[in-house]
């Protein structure tokens, strides 16, 4: 029975590490095409599910209402988003990111967190913190 379990884990382990990095491709080119690139129609279009659940309570779910909605806010050159960090762990990742509306402007540290299901965007959480003009302590924010 041991011999079986220890076969059993050893067969399934494969499968996982390719399942946790072909979700770590999938969110990197995606954050790549949307983040970097602000192709917001093609990161969508490529990368998340049509039913996509949108948590922020101003954007309606599914994917044509997000690209309608993020597309005038990613084509404005002003606006820009450098990401800081891209956590992939199983069907989960976060992005961290400083978001800017215009190049002078101190801008907001984001966290966008987003659920897989069989190769695509599912759903969508986000967080902003505004960057003040003068913190309580040292730390920076990324």
């Amino acid at each position: 029975m041991r011999k079986f379990a220890l076969l059993l884990l050893v067969a399934a382990t494969p499968t996982m590490a390719v399942a946790a990095t072909s979700n770590r491709a999938i969110v990197t080119h995606f954050v790549d095409i949307f983040y970097r690139q602000k192709d917001v129609k093609r990161a969508f279009e490529a990368y998340v599910a049509p039913d996509y659940v949108q948590h922020n309570p101003d954007i309606p779910d599914g994917r044509k209402a997000a690209i309608e909605a993020l597309t005038p806010i990613f084509s404005d050159p002003a606006h820009s988003f450098e990401v800081k960090q891209i956590l992939v762990d199983g069907d989960w990742a976060a992005i961290h990111l400083l978001a800017k509306s215009a190049p002078d402007a101190r801008g907001a540290a984001v966290a966008d967190f987003y659920r897989l299901k069989h190769g695509r965007i599912v759903e969508h959480w986000d967080v902003l913190q505004p960057i003040p003009a003068h913190a309580a302590n040292t730390h920076p924010m990324f």
